[in-house]
């Protein structure tokens, strides 16, 4: 059972999705940063100093955050805006595959059927 674990683990597609997350993770803390102090504040000041952040409504003891909903949007948008862009540009700096060569054109169905016909009459 061991040894099924470390060749699962040792798979590629494990590790290369255990880096993925890991750095997702970190992705995740910067576009944070960005949106929370960089694009914000700079949206605040286009619409007047409103922040996102607290807007909120209440409707008896419940107290509705949807200016943190918004938030998160932007925060989607940004990531699935760069998550596009960078695998745009891997798609680019990749090596093209070469097509593998055509196979050779065997002979058509009409020809097959021709030799068939010529066989046939010689008996």
């Amino acid at each position: 059972m061991l040894n099924e674990f470390k060749a699962f683990i040792a798979k590629g597609n494990v590790l290369d999705l255990a880096v993925g997350i890991i750095i997702g993770a970190a992705f995740t803390a910067i576009v944070t940063s960005l949106v929370d102090d960089l694009i914000q504040p700079l949206i605040g000041l286009i619409v007047g100093g409103v922040d996102f952040s607290g807007l909120s409504f209440g409707l008896g003891d419940a107290q509705f955050m949807y200016g943190k909903f918004i938030t998160a949007i932007i925060k989607f948008l940004i990531i699935a805006w760069v998550v596009f862009l960078l695998v745009k540009a891997v798609t680019r700096l990749m090596p093209k595959k070469e097509e593998a060569p055509a196979a050779p054109a065997g002979p058509s169905e009409t020809d097959l059927l021709k030799d068939i016909l010529a066989e046939l009459k010689k008996k």
